[in-house]
């Protein structure tokens, strides 16, 4: 299990983030008055590897927009009898969910959800046991409570509990992230409130298939087929992309935080040490390539025909195309922040970084599905970091040649896993440069959530009633 770099400033930043559980249990921080915590709860705790960096953004300390629903009072001594009762009507919506987000609406949770009437808060859920636990909350399976076959994740936080020490910030940039999310790979927010005296809770999207660090622990030698983890990688890819062009820089990919849907298709989380900036999408020309070295799908997600003419082409080369380039290239940080065996060399040397950084995370990422571990883990941090920064990459020695796919991969992981942030691939053109890669071809990106994926958790599962009322347990933040 990969550490995480401890924090190095004050030392009440130290102080380990209290289980919800004793609050629980006393008067003066009784949650269970406000969230209805199930007598039958285990109270399980989840295996998260917690990240305990701090987070380099720095903005206005965020405040949650729900709290109690408001009373109707009477102002007149004797009230007029009643009007008739109006005709039935549709229930209402709260204007805080209304559903801006298309990727996600057609969705039965999400359908549910936004169908219930006025704001959302602690009485309209149902907690059925804890089922994960990190550096900035606790997060429990939920239900609503006419909707018992319907789970969410909430995730509550102790706001004075981070006060203490000073990571209101990082709560407060994961919740503004999460609002603007509207992706395939990434959460949907479905509802956000507080539950006195000073909790806040975001509920979310439960999945039940884990997360790809645990899955990939029961494949065998640990490791995924050169096939699946290109699947994955796409699908991360995407994910990233995405970010990117909202002008965020994740600092944190790493395969516990990549969640595994029931359908198989993945979901990143875990947004509190992300750096917010700004990015400007743009649309760059690429260069004629030869009809030999086209790839049979178009790298990128958007239609082709909204950038290129439709001309014909009887020569040998294609004409000049167009790219969809999203990369925050002017993004800024010196803060010390990730996990130890995915930090890049610029950040384990002391320096500032940029979003170059998710492209070496990614590349360490890569290489951890294919060959089962991280390519400059040490005995100690200390020794990883000077791994990361001195050591030179290579690749496990086989005693049988390698395929062609596993010989893309391991180009497309030394462009990656360069040292330099100037020269890494992606570090100008981000995603667009990593999907035209030949790893990646033959892969349709617009079309990668309507494949199959390798693993299908929902089908895996046993058959029996006492299984199927158990949804599994994960570590989601």
């Amino acid at each position: 299990m990969p550490t995480t770099i401890p924090p190095y400033s004050s030392p009440e930043n130290k102080i380990s983030l209290p289980s919800l559980t004793p609050f629980l249990k006393t008067k003066e921080h009784n949650l269970t008055t406000m969230l209805d915590l199930s007598p039958d709860s285990d109270m399980e705790t989840g295996s998260e590897t917690l990240n305990s960096s701090h987070s380099s953004v720095s903005s206005s300390t965020g405040s949650c927009d729900r709290c109690s629903s408001l009373s109707r009072l009477s102002f007149d001594a004797t009230p007029p009898p009643p009007p008739p009762p109006p005709p039935p009507a549709p229930a209402a919506t709260s204007p805080q969910r209304a559903s801006s987000k298309p990727h996600r609406s057609a969705e039965e949770l999400n359908m549910i959800i936004h169908q219930l009437p006025g704001p959302l808060g602690p009485k309209d859920f149902k907690l059925i046991k804890q089922i994960g636990s990190g550096d900035i909350g606790t997060v429990y399976l939920c239900h609503l409570r006419d909707e018992k076959n319907c789970y969410y994740a909430m995730k509550v936080v102790d706001k004075m509990a981070l006060a203490k020490k000073k990571k209101l910030e990082r709560a407060a940039t994961e919740k503004r992230i999460l609002k603007f999310l509207d992706h395939p790979f990434l959460p949907s927010l479905y509802a956000d409130f507080d539950a006195a005296p000073h909790f806040s809770c975001v509920v979310m999207e439960f999945c039940s298939g884990g997360d790809l660090h645990s899955l990939r622990h029961r494949q065998p030698g640990l490791r995924f087929p050169v096939t699946a983890a290109r699947f994955y990688a796409a699908e991360v890819l995407l994910a990233l992309e995405y970010l990117h062009m909202l002008g965020i820089v994740y600092r944190d990919l790493k395969p516990e935080n990549i969640l595994i849907r029931s359908n198989g298709h993945i979901m990143l989380s875990d947004f509190d040490l992300s750096l917010e900036s700004t990015s400007s999408p743009t649309v760059e020309a690429v260069e004629p390539t030869t009809a030999s070295d086209a790839h049979t799908t178009d790298p990128s997600c958007l239609p082709d025909h909204l950038f290129r003419l439709r001309k014909p082409n009887s020569g040998r080369t294609r004409p000049a195309g167009r790219q969809f380039v999203a990369e925050p290239v002017t993004a800024r940080s010196c803060s010390f922040v990730g996990t130890h065996e995915y930090v890049a060399p610029e950040v384990a040397s002391g320096g500032s970084h940029g979003s170059a950084v998710d492209w070496w995370a990614y590349g360490i990422f890569l290489y951890e599905l294919i060959y089962g571990r991280t390519p400059f883990v040490g005995p100690t941090n200390e020794a990883t970091l000077r791994s990361i920064v001195k050591q030179p990459l290579a690749f496990p020695s086989t005693t049988t040649p390698v395929g062609a796919t596993e010989s893309a991969a391991r180009d497309l992981i030394a462009g990656l896993l360069v040292k330099d942030p100037v020269a890494r691939l992606g570090s100008r053109r981000g995603a667009a440069d990593v999907k035209a890669h030949s790893f990646f071809k033959g892969i349709n990106f617009a079309l990668l959530r309507s494949y199959r994926p390798p693993i299908v958790p929902g089908l895996n599962r046993s058959s029996s009633y006492s299984d199927r009322s158990k949804p599994a347990e994960f570590d989601f933040f």
